[in-house]
């Protein structure tokens, strides 16, 4: 026994302080806060997307990162209370996808905290920051292309199905990208396309089956189904009724291609998801947000259904089918 404290002794004299208490402190482990507009099924994809080009920087959830999932499954009032319950847990840092909406729900809450936001139209218009380049405040991330997309959508839909008239909008009228789309952006492309949109409006699920019944009575072309929460969480229904009335159909992300529509453009997501895990590990690392510049889409990708194409008797110019990235056979 005495040898031992002997021991004990000298080893306490041998080892610098500072080395037993780094020995004896964990490491922090970051609690990352992820909101996200649908509910755990239709948002894995996107969830394993961020785990995925987080680990790429070296964060393993569970050994150096937590995370807290919240999804609003449809519902934008439940922003809010998510947004709230967050900042209760004292999360180190938010990552928010599903446009402007959930982002200024978040900023209500916490003025500290950072954000990283993901999607949205014109954060600068929409007065959640003050410029792209230099941000201020709490909140950086990723902005979106609405008014580029929407046009470069239909362009792309035209390509693929040159036959196409009548198109049929499916949007929310509570989501003002939607709207601006819906009502501004769209009509101005469809005009140099030659083409006659007719807007559906789609508040909840139940409005599904009528929105469904009236396309049929109006004979579209053509299906293009705009992005929010409500859709996300369908988008198989809604693949299913344009496969039934073999309607050719366009869609805002490769998810819809994936349950059975026929092509999406958007921006691509894996780079998407790196540019995140980027924004995600500076501030870990002490950047400011205000300090970070938010960024636009660089890479997109056109996803095309052929399997859908063939069911609906359609058949893709070659010269579309060589332009996209991802083909489903």
């Amino acid at each position: 026994m005495k040898r031992f404290a002997a021991l004990l002794i000298i080893f306490m004299t041998l080892t610098p302080s500072g080395a037993v208490a780094e020995a004896q402190q964990p490491k922090k482990v970051a609690r990352i806060a992820y909101l996200l507009p649908g509910d755990a099924a239709s948002e894995s994809a996107r969830t394993e997307a961020l785990r995925q080009a987080l680990r790429e920087r070296g964060y393993i959830e569970g050994q150096n990162i937590a995370t807290e999932y919240r999804y609003a499954e449809g519902r934008r009032d439940r922003y809010p209370e998510l947004a709230a319950e967050l900042v209760r847990l004292k999360v180190d840092i938010f990552v928010v996808e599903g446009g402007n909406t959930p982002v200024r729900a978040v900023k209500s809450k916490t003025k500290t905290i950072p954000i990283v936001m993901i999607g949205g139209s014109d954060p600068v218009e929409a007065g959640l920051i003050e410029s792209l380049a230099r941000p201020s405040g709490n909140i950086t991330g990723l902005s979106g292309l609405a008014r580029e997309l929407g046009g470069k959508r239909l362009e792309l839909f035209k390509e693929a199905v040159p036959k196409v008239l009548r198109v049929t909008i499916f949007y929310s009228p509570s989501n003002p990208t939607n709207v601006l789309d819906a009502k501004e952006v769209l009509p101005v492309a469809a005009r140099a396309l030659k083409l006659i949109l007719q807007p559906w409006q789609v508040r909840s699920a139940d409005d599904f089956e009528r929105v469904f019944a009236a396309p049929n009575q109006q004979r579209p072309d053509g299906l293009y189904a705009l992005g929010f929460a409500l859709m996300n969480a369908n988008r198989k229904r809604i693949a299913d009724f344009a496969l039934k009335n073999r309607l050719p159909s366009m869609y805002i992300g490769k998810e819809f291609v994936e349950a059975g529509g026929l092509m999406s453009y958007a921006a691509d997501q894996a780079d998407t998801y790196r540019r995140v895990a980027y924004y995600v590990d500076s501030i870990l690392k002490g950047a400011k947000p205000g300090d970070l510049p938010v960024e636009q889409p660089a890479k997109f990708e056109l996803a095309i259904n052929l399997k859908t194409a063939k069911q609906i008797g359609l058949t893709i110019p070659q010269k579309v089918l060589a332009r996209a990235d991802r083909v489903i056979k």
